[in-house]
């Protein structure tokens, strides 16, 4: 009976396969299926959102490290690469000047130059002096003009082996004789303790106005002829007064002077020998 009962199930067991096969493929056992496998996949989910939790609070910080690192790394490269563009605007900014120095310089070339750069300003605020790192050793001499490409900077003031002080021309105690153009009038520049230049004695006969070019007339020995300066940006005139008076723009924009010229073939004339006080009889 046990031999023939082992057959009998195997066959029982292969129709019930089967049909549950059949049942399966019918889409019949899908509501069973749901039912039995829901809270399994429930489980597996469960188990699965905890363990990637679990790891996430394992490499945390871990990852935080080196996010720190990876962020600090950055700001190190954006402060050097900010670095090189200041330091690349820097050499470039000093290269258009020189350009522009080297350009002046052949325009005018019955002028020998030496170049040179501002290092550092007179802290006073009642005088306008700024010190060029080029001195005696260069050739340079206390009463040398100096300029820029676009005018009239001073003069040197004093000298030392291997430095020089400019006096600027919007120093009070600077003075220049100029003439205007188209007018070709006469007048002397004075600065002042606000840095500001004005025109004193322009003749009442002179016709002036806004606009009008004002360049160095030679007069005086201490600058060479028609080294431009400014124009004219208002004009003064009063019937009562002898002389009219007039503001200027300046085409040097003095607070950044970075590289100057230093005019070394001019010599000036000292006249104030030749010029005495009338003595007493």
């Amino acid at each position: 009976m046990k031999t023939n009962s082992r057959p009998l199930q195997t066959v029982v067991f292969a129709l019930i396969a089967l049909g549950l096969i059949g049942l399966a493929l019918g889409g019949y056992l899908t509501p069973v299926s749901r039912i039995l496998l829901n809270p399994v996949i429930s489980a597996q989910n469960w188990v699965t959102t905890r363990y990637q939790a679990a790891v996430r609070l394992i490499s945390a910080p871990q990852d935080t490290v080196r996010l720190r690192q990876r962020n600090a790394e950055l700001e190190a490269e954006v402060s050097r690469l900010q670095a090189q563009i200041i330091e690349l605007e820097q050499q470039l900014s000093e290269t258009k000047i020189l350009s522009a120095l080297v350009d002046f310089a052949r325009a005018n070339p019955e002028n020998r130059y030496q170049a040179a750069a501002v290092v550092a300003r007179d802290p006073s605020p009642f005088m306008q002096y700024v010190i060029i790192n080029r001195g005696s050793d260069d050739g340079l001499r206390r009463g040398m003009p100096v300029v820029t490409a676009q005018g009239l900077v001073g003069r040197i003031a004093a000298v030392t082996a291997g430095a020089a002080r400019v006096q600027l021309i919007t120093d009070p105690a600077s003075t220049v004789n100029v003439h205007l153009e188209p007018s070709g009038a006469q007048a002397v520049l004075f600065g002042s303790i606000t840095a500001e230049i004005t025109l004193e004695m322009i003749p009442q006969s002179a016709e002036v106005k806004p606009g009008d070019l004002v360049l160095t007339s030679g007069l005086g020995g201490g600058f060479p002829a028609n080294i431009l300066i400014g124009q004219l940006a208002g004009v003064r005139s009063r019937d009562q007064d002898l002389f009219q008076r007039a503001t200027i723009q300046s085409v040097v924009d003095f607070t950044h002077l970075e590289i100057v010229l230093v005019i070394t073939n001019f010599t000036p004339i000292d006249y104030s020998p030749l010029i005495s006080t009338p003595q007493a009889p």
